[in-house]
C-alpha cells in the first residue's frame, strides 16, 4: 500500500504540544533550574549508576525511591507512586479518571497539556477561567458551585499551585473546602511547590480523593531525567497502578534520583537563591514604562508588555529565549520568564529596556 488508514478521528485539530524549545545563550523559558547539579552530586551519581545492571529490567515501581520519599513525607511505600516525569502522571490520570461519559474541570489559563490529555481520552472539559483582572486567580465561588451536589458532572480536577504560566498558588483554604464540597479526584499540581513555599501535604490524611503531583525537574534540576511522583491515599494509588506503563522510569533515572532526593538539602541553598532573584526581577519589570509584572510563588515571572512577539524576537536575537503567551487565549500580550542566575538576569533586563523603550 502507498497510503495509511486515517487516525483517531480524536486528532482532528489537535496541535501537539510545543515547547517552543530553541537553542540560546540564556535559557530562560522552560522553568528550569538555572543551576546543574555540583560536580560532587555528579560524582555520587557516577558510582550509582556504575551498579546498575543494564540488561536487567528496572525495579516497576522503583520502590527504593518510593521509600525514600515516603519515608521524607512521613508515608509509607503504598501512598506513593514514581513517575516518567509528572507528564507520565498527568496521563495516567486522564486515563484513570477520564473517558467517555466522564468530565475534567479545567481553570484556564493554565498547563495546557492537562486539557490536551482530557481530550485523547474523549473525556469531556468544563471549563471555568480564571479571573484575569485578579492576577489569575481561581474563580472560588464558581468552582465550588460547579463540584458541589450529586449532580456535578465533574469526575476529576487539575489544579497546578503555583499555577503555570501566571504565577499564583492556590488558597489552602480553598483547597480544603473544595476536597471537602466533592468526592471527585482532586490533584494539586506542586511541580513548583519548592519555590512557594506551600503544600497540601498535611491534608492529606484528611481527603481520600486528594493527589499531590511533584517532580524532580524544577527544583532538583533533573529537567533531563524525567522523573516525578505524587502522594495519595493508597486506595488511589492502586487505580494509577491499572493504567501505568510497565518499566515505565529507567533503572538510570530512578539512581540518579535516589542520589538527589538522598541529597536534597544541598538544593536548598540555590533555591532560595531563585525566590530572592525572583523578587527582584519583578521589582525591575515593574519600573519599565508600560511592563506590567504578575505576582508569582515560583520561579518565573509572566508579564505583559507592547508588542509582546517583537520584544521576544529581540531578546532571543540577543541569545536570551523566554516563553512567548502573546497568542494564547486569555493571556494577549505576554511573556513569561523564568529565573535565571543574577548575570542572566541583568540581560535580560537591559534587553528588555531597550526594547520597550
Amino acid at each position: 500500500m502507498d497510503s495509511v488508514r486515517r487516525p483517531s478521528l480524536k486528532l482532528e485539530g489537535l496541535t501537539p504540544y510545543d515547547p517552543k524549545y530553541l537553542p540560546a545563550e540564556a535559557m530562560m523559558s522552560a522553568n528550569e533550574n538555572p543551576r546543574d547539579v555540583s560536580d560532587e552530586l555528579r560524582r555520587k551519581i557516577e558510582s550509582a549508576v556504575r551498579q546498575v545492571h543494564f540488561n536487567r529490567y528496572p525495579d516497576p515501581l522503583a520502590n527504593d525511591l518510593r521509600d525514600l520519599i515516603a519515608e521524607a513525607n512521613g508515608l509509607d511505600r503504598e501512598h506513593v507512586l514514581i513517575g516518567n516525569g509528572g507528564d507520565e502522571l498527568l496521563f495516567d490520570t486522564a486515563l484513570a479518571w477520564g473517558g467517555p461519559g466522564r468530565t475534567f474541570l479545567n481553570l484556564p489559563p493554565t498547563f495546557s497539556v492537562y486539557a490536551v490529555n482530557a481530550l485523547l481520552t474523549d473525556t469531556d472539559v468544563l471549563e471555568i477561567p480564571r479571573l484575569a483582572d485578579q492576577d489569575f486567580a481561581i474563580d472560588e465561588e464558581a468552582v465550588l458551585k460547579a463540584v458541589s451536589g450529586p449532580d456535578s458532572p465533574v469526575d476529576f480536577t487539575i489544579i497546578a499551585s503555583p499555577n503555570n504560566p501566571t504565577g499564583l498558588r492556590a488558597r489552602t483554604e480553598f483547597l480544603h473546602e473544595l476536597l471537602h464540597a466533592t468526592d471527585a479526584l482532586v490533584v494539586v499540581d506542586e511541580a513548583y511547590f519548592e519555590f512557594s513555599r506551600m503544600t497540601m501535604r498535611p491534608y492529606l490524611d484528611q481527603h481520600e480523593n486528594l493527589v499531590i503531583l511533584r517532580t524532580f525537574s524544577k527544583a532538583f534540576s533533573l529537567a533531563g531525567v524525567r522523573v516525578g511522583y505524587i502522594l495519595a491515599h493508597p486506595s488511589v494509588i492502586q487505580e494509577y497502578l491499572k493504567v501505568r506503563q510497565p518499566y515505565s522510569v529507567d533503572a538510570v533515572s530512578q539512581a540518579i534520583a535516589r542520589v538527589i532526593f538522598q541529597n536534597r538539602a544541598e538544593f536548598e541553598p540555590g533555591i532560595e537563591a531563585i525566590i530572592d532573584e525572583r523578587e527582584r526581577l519583578r521589582a525591575e519589570l515593574a519600573k519599565i514604562p508600560g511592563v506590567s509584572p504578575y505576582p508569582s510563588h515560583s520561579n518565573w515571572v509572566l508579564f505583559r508588555i507592547p508588542r509582546a512577539g517583537e520584544v521576544w524576537q529581540q531578546l532571543y536575537d540577543a541569545g536570551i529565549l523566554v516563553r512567548d503567551f502573546s497568542a494564547t487565549p486569555g493571556l494577549e500580550g505576554t511573556l513569561r520568564v523564568t529565573v535565571g542566575t543574577p548575570e542572566q538576569n541583568d540581560a535580560f533586563l537591559e534587553v528588555l529596556k531597550r526594547g520597550a523603550a
